[in-house]
């Protein structure tokens, strides 16, 4: 090996070459040559690795493979073999310059130490990508683990190269930093918060991908897309893209909307304002009136009946119209929009729905239609409160009845 080491050398000083020059010459000459045997193993140990990797890929039922291919874990895995080589002959390169031969191994020690943390990246986001292939995992906060091991495996490499530079063993040098803990767990404070609070939104299922919510600190309104170690990317329905710290999930109030959507109905809660003083009770002509409404004629046929029987039997004098009991055209109107949405075939009839009466205001007495529709997309749901009300503001005036406008 020694005449190895100097062939180039003593053809030099054979030639006259000062001895100083043929050194320098010589370990050139090694370099550009092991360089050379290096990339040429490197090509084909990536030929050879990348065509094993797609005959198996092709043979497999698994798409994990394909993903690995993707990820590029066999070209990194390939530069393994020609670094072990660049480590194994640099002394033999550098023998007469103990000074570079120090430099450029430590320098691709830590080359070696970044390969490795890219294979591990690799493989990771290999993982992180089939598992969101699965409907399992579709929905989970994946990228924050993944992103907790590569921080891990950062400090170790971290650690690592530094322990290369100082001279200092890894044991030694990791010891010598829990003097500085506090100081590590300020700079990764959010690091820390964000990995806890993945866990927990994990676990306690708060908040999926694919999930509306509503979180009006940060002004955010729509999908979840991603979530990962520092934040919660949120989709707004303006498609601008809002940025949640993931600690904030845990910390604050927000709204999620899984349930509607999971339930197969979305709520309407609105109201008309009806002028209190249009409110009335209803005459004889007026019910007969009201009975060419068809949604309502058997109801009002069926209880005038029993108003009539009950005023007769307690000798009630109907010839004020207040004595006793009566209809009223408000109360005939809130039956007459009940039976409307029973028979709307757009709202969901095995959840809440129900008209009603709500405390009066100084504008006039509200008027509020509380049920689901059976369509929870929005451009629909908006459609159907549209129909919805558009007949229930052009029914009004069928009851004498008058809604409240503000004067200007």
């Amino acid at each position: 090996m020694l005449s190895v080491r100097h062939y180039i050398y003593d053809i030099l000083v054979e030639q006259g070459v000062p001895d100083i020059t043929a050194q320098y010459l010589n370990m050139l000459g090694l370099l550009i040559g092991l360089l050379i045997v290096a990339f040429i193993i490197d090509y084909i140990t990536k030929r050879i690795l990348w065509k094993f990797s797609a005959t198996v890929a092709s043979k497999t039922k698994t798409n994990f493979d394909n993903i690995l291919i993707n990820n590029k874990l066999p070209r990194n895995v390939a530069h393994i073999i020609p670094l072990i080589i660049l480590i194994e002959f640099v002394p033999d390169v550098f023998s007469d310059f103990a000074y570079f031969e120090n430099i450029v191994e430590k320098t691709l020690k830590i080359i070696a130490i970044l390969l490795t943390l890219r294979i591990i990246r690799s493989f990771f986001n290999s993982i992180k990508d089939y598992l969101k292939t699965l409907p399992r995992y579709k929905d989970k906060p994946i990228d924050s683990y993944i992103q907790v091991f590569m921080i891990f495996a950062w400090m170790l490499g971290i650690f690592a190269a530094f322990s290369i530079l100082t001279g200092v063993t890894f044991i030694k040098f990791a010891i010598s930093l829990g003097t500085a803990s506090a100081v590590i767990l300020l700079i990764f404070k959010d690091t820390i918060l964000g990995f806890v609070a993945s866990i927990q939104v994990s676990i306690n299922d708060m908040v999926r991908i694919g999930d509306w919510i509503t979180f009006e600190k940060y002004g955010a309104d729509g999908d979840v897309i991603e979530i990962n170690l520092a934040t919660v990317k949120v989709q707004n329905w303006d498609k601008t893209i809002t940025t949640i710290p993931t600690y904030a999930l845990i910390s604050d109030s927000f709204k999620n909307w899984r349930g509607m959507m999971n339930s197969g109905g979305r709520r309407i809660k609105r109201s008309v304002i009806i002028k209190a003083s249009t409110i009335k009770f209803l005459s004889d002509e007026d019910i007969e009136r009201f009975k060419n409404i068809e949604l309502i004629s058997n109801y009002l046929e069926q209880r005038s009946k029993e108003i009539k029987k009950f005023n007769t039997e307690k000798g009630v004098d109907k010839s004020i119209l207040i004595n006793g009991r009566n209809l009223t055209n408000f109360g005939i109107f809130r039956k007459y929009l009940q039976t409307y949405m029973d028979n709307h075939s757009a709202i969901n009839k095995d959840m809440t729905l129900m008209v009603r009466q709500l405390e009066p205001t100084p504008q006039g007495i509200p008027m509020e239609i509380y049920a689901f529709s059976s369509d929870i997309r929005w451009e629909n749901y908006e459609y159907i409160i549209g129909d919805v009300f558009d007949h229930v503001l052009a029914s009004v005036k069928y009851f004498d009845l008058e809604i409240y406008e503000l004067a200007i």
